[in-house]
Formats: structure tokens, C-alpha cells, sequence
């Protein structure tokens, strides 16, 4: 595990970007939800952002919803970030399914320079702790690494994405699951925007699930929003049919 902090570490400090490429808390919220693409902007130096929503999540064995999906993210230095995500609690409300907490999971993001073509790019490193139930979230340690990307293309268009490697608690000779996501985005005013992504998590062994959602997001003020989403899965590993509501609020200048 330490090492895969240390290798993460390397490409981080040498893609740094700059301090006045970061987000330095004049701008509008933004966060890591509703979509499964993260944000490729760190929370601005001092400030706590607290990001929270629930799900409603339906499959062919039966139907369940998760709440409340809180992460905080703690801007801690210039292009810095400390995440947190806390345990989330599932709870089936038709068919057989497993009620408990998933573990608790803290991370470390830093937002990096722009590539060639004018992309944003930021690193995330993280762990799983086993605080959780061991039917839900699997027994033992678990890791994953993330690089989310952003491109603005102009006229209120965007296209984001992100690459994951997960090491799932238990899983064993089934590790690492990746997962690539990519999203296109469209500004709505300068409150609102919506967005249409595809993502897919491919395990080591047996079938990759394949899953469409889309959704917007609302900026009550420039520190707080609320935001929905609806998917539907692409074959038998996805879920059928998924439902989300979020509301998210960033508090500056505290740390």
C-alpha cells in the first residue's frame, strides 16, 4: 500500500500545477456528485465542502436505496485536498439484500497542470477501511487510484471523464475492477447544468457492467447545490434502474 502512495506521488509533484490554477474560492461550487465522474478541481485552500445525497437503486433481484453518500473535502494546501468519504447505509426494500454500512474511506487529491489540448487533470489515492459490514463492503483493506480529467469545448459545453483501479475488500484473484467513465456536459444559464455519461467497471474476472445516466445539477448560491440523477444498466451486471438526489455546501475560509 505504501507504495502505491509513493508511485502515485511521483507523477502528482511533477504535474503540479500551479497555485493560481487552483481554485482559490471566488468561483461557484464544485463537486464530486451527481455523476460518477469526479471533479478534476480540488475544493479551494481552507475551505470544507460537504457533499451528501441518497439513492434508490433497482435490479432484477430486488430493490434498495443507500443514504446519505457523504464526502467531505477538506482544501488543505494550494491544489490540495483531503476526502473523506463516510460509511453509507444500504437498505433493501424489496427482495433479498444485505442491510449495513459500507466502510469508511479517506483519500488524498491534488489537482495537476493542463495537458496538451487543454486538459485538466487531478490524482486521487485512497483507502478503504474495514469499518463496515463485511456482507456489504467485503472483508479487509481496499485501495483505489483515480484521475479525473475536464476539457472545456466552448458555448457551455464540456467533456469530463476518469479512470479508476480499484482493489476491492475480498475480492482477491478478482483485483484490480477498473472503471473509465466519460461524460458530456452542457451549461445551463450560469446556474445550472446537465450532463449524459457512460461508465463500466471491468473486474479482473467475469462480466463488465455497462450503465447510461444523466442528470443536472442547481446552484442555489454560489456555495450550495442540489442536483439529481437517473440511470439505466446495459446488460445483466448493471443495475436496472438507479434514481439519486444530492445536496452539497461549501464553507470557506475555516481551516
Amino acid at each position: 500500500m505504501l507504495t502505491l502512495l509513493g508511485l502515485s506521488a511521483e507523477p502528482t509533484q511533477a504535474m503540479a500545477a500551479e497555485d493560481g490554477d487552483c481554485n482559490d474560492g471566488e468561483t461557484a461550487i464544485d463537486t464530486d456528485r451527481p455523476d460518477v465522474t469526479n471533479s478534476s478541481v480540488v475544493v479551494p485552500r481552507s475551505s470544507v465542502q460537504v457533499e451528501n445525497g441518497i439513492n434508490w437503486t433497482t435490479r432484477q433481484s430486488g430493490t434498495s436505496i443507500d443514504g446519505s453518500n457523504t464526502r467531505l473535502r477538506f482544501g488543505v494546501a494550494s491544489c490540495t485536498e483531503i476526502l473523506l468519504d463516510l460509511p453509507d447505509y444500504f437498505h433493501a426494500l424489496r427482495g433479498p439484500a444485505w442491510a449495513g454500512f459500507s466502510d469508511l474511506s479517506p483519500a488524498i487529491k491534488r489537482q495537476l497542470g493542463h495537458s496538451p489540448g487543454d486538459i485538466q487533470w487531478s490524482a486521487t489515492v485512497g483507502l478503504t477501511l474495514p469499518t463496515g459490514t463485511t456482507r456489504i463492503a467485503g472483508s479487509g483493506y481496499g485501495a483505489y487510484a483515480q484521475f479525473p480529467w475536464s476539457r472545456e469545448v466552448g458555448d457551455g459545453w464540456g467533456l469530463s471523464g476518469m479512470f479508476t483501479a480499484f482493489w476491492m475488500p475480498g475480492a482477491g484473484a478478482n483485483n484490480p475492477t477498473l472503471e473509465p467513465t466519460f461524460a458530456i456536459e452542457r451549461q445551463m444559464g450560469s446556474r445550472a447544468d446537465l450532463f449524459v455519461e457512460y461508465v463500466a467497471d471491468h473486474p479482473r474476472r467475469g462480466i463488465a457492467s455497462q450503465l447510461v445516466d444523466s442528470g443536472g445539477t442547481f446552484r442555489i448560491t454560489s456555495t450550495q447545490q442540489i442536483d439529481v440523477r437517473v440511470g439505466v444498466g446495459l446488460n445483466r451486471a448493471a443495475p436496472d434502474h438507479l434514481f439519486g438526489l444530492g445536496y452539497s455546501l461549501r464553507f470557506d475560509h475555516l481551516l
